[in-house]
């Protein structure tokens, strides 16, 4: 212990600076992780339905697609079994002037938690409501007070008879035959909902169950739901953990150059040790407690530090969970004993891994190669060809790897091919450092003299680091390369996909949250007020549905094909659209979207067995086409075929075409004046478009803040490395001080040596993020979302960001370079 405070933790104490900024790096990397994963906890909750507040505890679900026919109610309530069933409605409605929220209908009021018959007052069950406690509190209510609520065709107010313990989630609970009045929502039940009695066994329920409705209908568990819904959500979080640990990928190589400098800077010293006894062990042993010690702090502070990242992440992800996969409210950011440990253990366990190399190095080495001080960066230079090679393996494999397939729906070994191309750019970084340097050797010279000759002599002599320090940086450089590459890419072709799909000219849907999954309703009336306003061409309509297919969340659309083949909406992977909508009017046939294709294995030709209601659909697959709306999967058929089987399917969406030298303004206004008693949103098509690329936006804000601390981390190492490499070359400074160099030539030198060193970053950055953005767009996400991407890298913002990045790295060289002014040439060679 006396020698491991000795050798290592009085340096530690004196060169505070270089310590501080090693802790920081393994803080701001586990504190990304820790973020990261309470963020994606608390966002997207437990799934747990908010009816559990108002009815209990449910055994089962029945379901089906289209809707459930409440005439098989009565079936199921004669059956013999020890269970009570309850019919279910859940639609959004309008809260007018107060935007939407959750209805649910069951069968009585009295089911919610703290209501009770003899608190009614006698009054009518079907002018009562539950609502849930976050609802209450945003609208001032009370019980005793009314709400008002508004659904296809018809207000209603409700008095509160009381108020669920629901702090996360809004909603409103009424009597069902209420709700099928206020929604127009006669003859069907969005599911019904099974409590099984005492001792009543649960297999034996079920199969009861399953005899008493049609095959096609689902017969699951509330917990299988919300198990799907983790699913669905799993790649997004996988996604988001990969690039968290990039911030901590950067930082260990940041703790392996922090422990090669230690090895390097107390050469002597290992020397002295082994000649006097200690084993290689006990050398391997001291470094391995440095790095281990320097990740356990910095881990306990980076949980610290995560703990208030992951609230200001929590709103970016949440967003995000609710634009493209499931509603889902936030709920409290949790910290569990279990998080703090793993995070801790993980960046300890990084550090250690990180020192291995080097802390090997020092326990190998004889006695008198410690003493010679070019030995190390002599070895660096011989190992460079032989690194060449294995980086030409490294990548061989990657690219092997990038032609396999996902596992388990997720893209693992794209993963480990980016793991491998980071690895290949760490072999190939001396040979470039070396090659680079050379090459721009008589450039240094004429832009800044003898400073940058001296320079780039320098990084190569110091080649074991330089070329540590260059990979970690480019390792962030090219990981914003790669995502800005690939959101770039996505954004240009959903814009792209935008003008071609937005055709029409004003757009109306109901009000209900912008969520994936949730289709509201509109009265049969609009179509009609729309068609016949002035200026009003002709219109289009959408019928959209939620259902399941092969147990997966999917969306049914019955569309007006006839319109969409008029405006080419619909761009297709191959064949000609133009027969590809024809051969749709009024036939069991279908287009579905890439992803759906690409999660269920479709191709045209094949048929899709789709349960409706009581019907089975036999829809032949005319066509896939490209979509970037959501990564469930759409099934669009004609309008007539959707209404043989699901007549009483209500219009969800309208798309207005204007009459040529129409007034857009004038006309929408209109609609708004005729629309006024129903609960839309009017949106004109810019509008439109303009809110799609502000969601798409939003969407990958977490992902540019992932990237930029990434970035904050690598240029931390670049602070370190350089102020490294000045205090090992104290002799060195010394001497060309003593033979006349004035403190600005070292400053200057110094600083050379920073552009130098964001240039080598750059350019191998550069490299690298580029082949990690083909591995991002056309492996990791073509097999997490089966998106197709084309590839448009915005090159005026990358060259921009470079740019930005490189002048940081200057800057980081600021405070070397006045601490290498600074020294004295006599008191510097005098200490060696």
């Amino acid at each position: 212990m006396k020698l491991f405070r000795r050798l290592i933790l009085r340096p530690l104490r004196q060169d505070r600076t270089r310590t501080a900024l090693s802790l920081v790096s393994i803080a701001l990397g586990v504190a990304v992780v820790i973020a990261i994963e309470l963020a994606g906890d608390a966002a997207t909750g437990s799934f747990q339905s908010s009816l559990t507040s108002l009815v209990g505890k449910v055994d089962f679900e029945i379901t089906a697609n289209g809707g459930v026919d409440e005439t098989y109610f009565a079936k199921l309530a004669a059956l013999p079994i020890k269970a009570r069933f309850s019919p279910v409605i859940e639609q959004p409605v309008v809260i007018p002037g107060h935007g939407s929220t959750t209805l649910y209908g069951i069968d009585v009021v009295a089911a919610a938690t703290e209501y009770r018959q003899s608190d009614s007052g006698g009054g009518d069950l079907e002018s009562m409501a539950v609502v849930s406690e976050d609802l209450a509190s945003r609208l001032g209510l009370s019980k005793g007070s009314s709400i008002e609520l508004r659904g296809q065709n018809r207000t209603r107010s409700f008095r509160i008879q009381s108020i669920a313990d629901d702090k996360n989630t809004s909603w409103v609970g009424i009597d069902i035959a209420a709700a099928q009045q206020l929604l127009d929502h006669y003859g069907r039940l969005d599911r019904i909902e099974v409590f099984l009695g005492p001792h009543q066994d649960m297999d034996e329920a079920r199969r009861a169950i399953r005899s008493a409705v049609p095959a096609s209908w689902e017969v699951g568990t509330p917990g299988a739901r919300s198990e799907e819904n983790r699913r669905m959500l799993r790649a997004f979080r996988w996604n988001l953990r990969i690039l968290s640990y990039i911030s901590l990928l950067v930082g260990a190589f940041l703790i392996y150059n922090t422990i090669a400098v230690s090895v390097v800077r107390r050469r002597t010293e290992i020397g002295i040790l082994r000649a006097i006894g200690v084993s290689s062990g006990g050398v391997l042993l001291i470094f391995l407690g440095e790095a281990s010690m320097l990740g356990l702090v910095g881990s306990i502070l980076g949980v610290a530090l995560g703990r208030g990242l992951a609230a200001g992440l929590l709103g970016m992800i949440s967003d995000t969970v609710n634009a493209l996969f499931v509603t889902s409210a936030p709920g409290a950011i949790a910290l569990p004993w279990t998080s703090v440990a793993a995070a801790t253990l993980t960046g300890t366990f990084v550090a250690f891994l990180s020192a291995l190399i080097p802390a090997r190095e020092a326990a190998q080495v004889a006695p008198a190669e410690a003493m010679r001080r070019a030995v190390t960066e002599h070895r660096s230079r011989l190992r460079a060809g032989r690194n060449l090679s294995l980086a030409l393996v490294c990548c061989f494999a990657a690219v092997l790897l990038c032609l396999a397939g996902p596992i388990d729906g997720r893209p693992v070994l794209g993963y480990v091919a980016t793991l491998l191309a980071v690895a290949a750019a760490a072999l190939i970084a001396p040979s470039f450092v070396t090659g680079l340097a050379f090459v721009l050797r008589g450039v240094l010279k004429r832009l800044f003299g003898a400073e940058g000759l001296v320079a780039g002599r320098s990084l190569v002599a110091s080649l074991s680091r330089t070329s540590v320090v260059v990979t970690a940086l480019a390792t962030a450089i090219a990981m914003m390369i790669s995502v800005g590459v690939m959101v770039g890419s996505f954004r240009e072709t959903v814009q792209v996909w935008l003008n071609s799909q937005l055709q029409a000219d004003i757009y109306m849907r109901a009000q209900a949250p912008a969520t994936a999954g949730i289709y509201p309703p509109m009265s049969s009336q609009v179509p009609d007020i729309v068609a016949r306003t002035p200026g009003v061409a002709y219109i289009d309509v959408l019928h959209a549905l939620e259902i399941r297919y092969e147990g997966q969340h999917a969306t049914l659309g019955g569309a007006r094909t006839d319109v969409l083949r008029r405006h080419r909406t619909v761009r297709f992977l191959s064949g000609n659209a133009d027969d590809i909508f024809r051969s749709l009017i009024n036939r069991d046939r279908a287009i579905v979207t890439e992803p759906f294709a690409d999660k269920h294995h479709v191709r045209v030709g094949d048929v899709l067995h789709l349960p409706l209601g009581g019907k089975a659909a036999n829809l032949t697959v005319a066509g896939i086409y490209y979509d970037y709306s959501s990564d469930r999967g759409f099934i669009l058929i004609d309008e007539t075929t959707l209404l043989q089987y699901l007549p009483d399917q209500p219009i969800t969406n309208v798309a207005a075409y204007l009459a040529p030298g129409a007034d857009a303004v004038k006309v929408r206004h209109d609609l708004a004046a005729r629309l006024a008693d129903f609960p839309l949103l009017i949106a004109p098509n810019e509008v439109l478009r303009r809110g799609a690329v502000e969601v798409f936006d939003r969407t990958f804000t977490v992902t540019y803040a992932l990237e930029a601390i990434a970035i904050l981390v690598a240029m931390l190492g670049a602070a370190n490395s350089l102020l490294a490499l000045v205090l090992d070359r104290r002799r060195e400074i010394g001497v060309i001080r003593c033979l006349g160099a004035a403190g600005g030539q070292v400053r200057r030198m110094i600083l050379a040596e920073a552009g130098l060193l964001g240039l080598l970053a750059g350019l191998l950055g550069l490299a690298l993020g580029m082949a990690l953005s083909l591995v991002l767009i056309y492996v990791i996400n073509k097999q997490s979302f089966g998106w197709t991407i084309q590839f448009h890298p915005p090159l005026l913002l990358l060259a921009g960001a470079l740019l930005l990045v490189w002048a940081f790295t200057v800057v980081a060289g600021i405070y070397p370079a006045r601490y290498a002014a600074r020294l004295e040439p006599a008191e510097t060679i005098h200490e060696e």
